[in-house]
């Protein structure tokens, strides 16, 4: 079956993710929070960075290739961290963290995923990025590093604009709770859904199995509500003291992921941290946040440190976009798993030879030779 001419873009996949994902689960991926409009805003924001295209260059054989955080890659993008990765689709992370070893790119691992660092990290090779939402307490803190460093994570991600549960009205109205558990109404959903049901069936019923280990008291307490998880029970919402106590207890690159404000980057800077991640959780925290490709310009006038982006990324096209208006990575979360939805195993080689096809075929519309060359050919500055 080839592929590209069934499944050419992420619409289509997609689109064929939603019918066989179950509808509780396909609205805890789908969704963003309140009306969704900051989401909306997300995608009206890339549309906006326009290109200018070439004539009269010849033949343009882009490279994609980049340097980041001292490491080389064959492409600028890689594969953000998601909560709950596995309720998505069954074995979510071994299948995406197996995919980013053969590929060459880095790939996330949240704290709450399904599965722990240990189980993780020999699969992923040496592209392992450890995603962290940070526990209050000391202890529980500096083990997570530790496991997370043994088990061959090289790069430390802390999430920051989680301070509180959001609403995700969608989400809530799924009927998913956490840890999950399958009411009569998601049971016939899932029957709907027999590719889904077989594996999870197969691989058990996720949970956060990081958090768990912390708080197996908690959860002996009841199901909590599906916006927030046991991850909130034992998580504080961090300032710049706690991240000056990770830096100085993690012995690998550092990076602060949900930053827009451009005073924020500079103190980061100065802080020692060795890398900004652009985003606004694409969506799904704040509904009155501007679109994340909106903050690119200014962050990047704020700071010489590497910046990362993410929130609304649907192509190629945005990934070149981004990297124009001045981001140097692009990482997509949501996307890997639309792809894993629609094919399982075979989802996450196709939606990366979808980005690596849409890159190469727009560089050279606009004569880019090299992503060095894309800034060159913005049609407008921010």
């Amino acid at each position: 079956m080839d592929l590209h001419s069934r499944y050419p873009a992420l619409s289509d996949l997609k689109a064929r993710g939603r019918r066989r994902i179950p509808h509780f689960v396909w609205e805890y991926l789908d969704s963003a929070t309140g009306a969704e409009a900051t989401a909306r805003r997300n995608r009206t924001a890339l549309d906006a960075i326009l290109l200018q295209p070439a004539a009269l260059l010849g033949e343009v054989a882009p490279s994609l290739s980049t340097r980041f955080l001292g490491r080389d890659y064959p492409v600028p993008f890689g594969i953000a961290p998601v909560g709950m990765s596995g309720l998505i689709w069954p074995e979510a992370e071994l299948l995406l963290a197996r995919h980013a070893a053969r590929a060459g790119i880095p790939y996330g691992l949240s704290t709450v995923a399904t599965v722990v660092p240990e189980t993780i990290g020999p699969k992923v090779a040496d592209q392992g990025w450890f995603q962290m939402y940070p526990p209050k307490a000391p202890e529980i803190r500096d083990d997570m590093l530790s496991r997370a460093k043994a088990a061959g994570f090289h790069t430390l991600v802390l999430t920051v604009d989680v301070p509180a549960a959001s609403r995700r009205e969608r989400q809530t109205r799924g009927g998913l709770v956490q840890p999950p558990r399958l009411t009569p109404r998601l049971l016939a959903q899932v029957a709907l859904c027999p590719a889904w049901a077989l594996g999870i069936q197969a691989s058990g019923m996720p949970r956060m199995r990081l958090m768990d280990s912390y708080a197996e008291d908690l959860l002996e307490k009841g199901p909590l509500p599906s916006t927030a998880h046991v991850g909130y029970l034992l998580r504080a919402a961090p300032d710049w003291d706690y991240v000056a106590a990770l830096r100085d207890r993690w012995d690998g690159a550092f990076i602060l992921k949900g930053v827009t404000e451009p005073e924020v980057a500079k103190r980061a800077e100065a802080e020692g941290i060795d890398a900004i991640w652009v985003s606004n959780h694409a969506g799904r925290q704040f509904d009155g946040a501007p679109g994340a490709a909106d903050a690119l310009p200014e962050m990047r006038s704020a700071t010489t440190l590497p910046l990362i982006f993410d929130s609304g990324i649907e192509g190629g096209l945005d990934v070149i976009r981004a990297i124009a208006l001045g981001a140097d990575f692009v990482m997509m979360g949501r996307a890997w798993h639309y792809a894993l939805g629609a094919l399982g195993r075979e989802g996450p080689a196709h939606w990366h030879d979808i980005l690596v096809k849409d890159m190469e075929s727009n560089m050279a519309q606009i004569g880019a030779r090299s992503l060095a060359d894309l800034q060159d050919r913005l049609v407008t500055e921010r």
